[in-house]
């Protein structure tokens, strides 16, 4: 049994739904328990001012961390709006909250002040949160707390079970979460995605207290919380899938001002791009450049159910980017603001290469030791920069100056310092 396994064994985290923990316990043996009901039922889903107004009060008087979680409509909707929001909290019970009939949470944001929120994979639902105005001052992050503690599988329902002994149903994960009203199979999986997330947390801090990691991941948590939005993406429209097999700045001008108006579409109708027209059809657009409605028909992605007017649109678009004079074209890569890619190292700076192979290995090696992922430990992007272009004096002081000043945290720094100043100095 490990160290994980054994803090899971204390009885009092083990609630079946609508089952408290008895007073005398059980030990963790057998079959995980599937979870198939929240303690309390499913609660109503908040939809107006006056249950809203209810959910604050309740969950202002409660006490101990809230458990939190968000529903979005990936793949459905454009953007990353949340679609239901999900806190649990002793005192309070659950609440379901309908963000699109009640889009302003600032008031119970405002009302969790001062109260740590407990989010798996925070980073995820930070920013759909944050739309709504809801904010943590402190978070406990439940995926990182896994990865820190050395756990193989991260994912809420891996965690709750090994960890909880609980099964967790993820069958609606990936379903359209803007459908209204949302059927009662979804609304009893939101409600359970924070059923046991408190449980998980107090689990996972012994956890991590037992292996001297306590710390650390609370830095980590406080990193998260107190990030700002971030920057809108440079040229989004460079991420389409396939776009290594476009070379020419022709072909380049077309897959932009094809991603750029089916981006206009999907914003005005609110669905995700990918439903508008695929990734694989801009790009193959873009290599064939067809001059006609009828060559771009006959390309894949185009001519299936494609009505007369969708193509003309197409074509259009197609049209205009050939139309464009060479100075307007984009240019192939994006503006690189750190170092080349490693791959290129060796020609470039065979020296910079070989200290870079030198720190992945020492790196590689303490992250075992440390039972953790190596981008956890310190980001693959740090050690390259460091790499690229290393303190005129390698020296501890030096190296430790270098990585907090690319975002390093005080735990990463002392835990890394000493492999990369031998790395640096091989």
């Amino acid at each position: 049994m490990t160290d994980a396994q054994d803090t899971a064994a204390d009885s009092s985290l083990r609630t079946t739904g609508g089952t408290p923990p008895d007073e005398a316990g059980s030990s963790v043996t057998g079959a995980p328990i599937p979870l198939l009901e929240p303690r309390e039922g499913i609660p109503p889903v908040v939809t107006d001012e006056d249950a809203l107004a209810r959910v604050i009060a309740a969950f202002a008087a409660g006490s101990g961390p809230v458990a939190v979680d968000a529903e979005r409509a990936s793949g459905y909707r454009y953007g990353q709006r949340a679609y239901l929001v999900q806190l649990r909290r002793e005192g309070a019970g659950t609440a379901l909250i309908d963000p699109v009939a009640c889009p302003d949470l600032s008031g119970l944001g405002e009302a969790l002040a001062g109260v740590e929120w407990v989010l798996h994979a925070a980073t995820q639902d930070l920013p759909c949160l944050r739309e709504i105005g809801m904010m943590p001052g402190s978070l406990f992050d439940t995926e990182l707390a896994g990865r820190l503690a050395g756990f193989p599988r991260v994912g809420l329902g891996a965690m709750v079970e090994s960890v909880l002994g609980f099964v967790l149903e993820k069958g609606h994960s990936a379903v359209d979460w803007s459908t209204r009203p949302l059927p009662e199979p979804w609304l009893r999986y939101a409600a359970l995605d924070v059923e046991l997330l408190v449980d998980l947390r107090d689990a996972l801090e012994k956890e991590l207290d037992r292996q001297g990691k306590l710390e650390w991941a609370r830095q980590e948590f406080d990193a998260i919380a107190s990030a700002p939005p971030a920057e809108p993406r440079k040229d989004p429209w460079r991420r389409t899938s396939g776009m290594h097999k476009v070379r020419r700045r022709r072909q380049l001008g077309v897959v932009r001002e094809l991603w750029q108006t089916r981006d206009r579409i999907a914003q005005k109708r609110d669905v995700s791009p990918g439903k508008v027209l695929s990734d694989a059809a801009i790009v193959e657009a873009a290599l064939a450049l067809p001059a006609t409605v009828h060559a771009l028909a006959a390309l894949n992605g185009f001519g299936h159910r494609m009505g007369r007017r969708q193509l003309e649109q197409w074509q259009a678009a197609v049209d205009r980017a050939k139309a464009l004079p060479d100075a307007g074209l984009p240019l192939p890569g994006q503006p690189v603001t750190g170092p080349p890619p490693p791959r290129a190292w060796a020609d470039k700076d065979p020296a910079a290469a070989a200290r870079l192979s030198a720190a992945r290995a020492a790196v590689t090696a303490l992250a075992e030791q440390l039972t953790m992922p190596q981008e956890n430990l310190i980001t693959p992007d740090t050690v390259r920069r460091l790499c690229w272009e290393p303190p005129k004096t390698v020296d501890a002081e030096a190296v430790a100056a270098a990585l907090a000043g690319y975002g390093a945290r005080p735990w990463q720094v002392e835990q890394v310092t000493a492999a990369l100043v031998t790395a640096l100095t091989a």
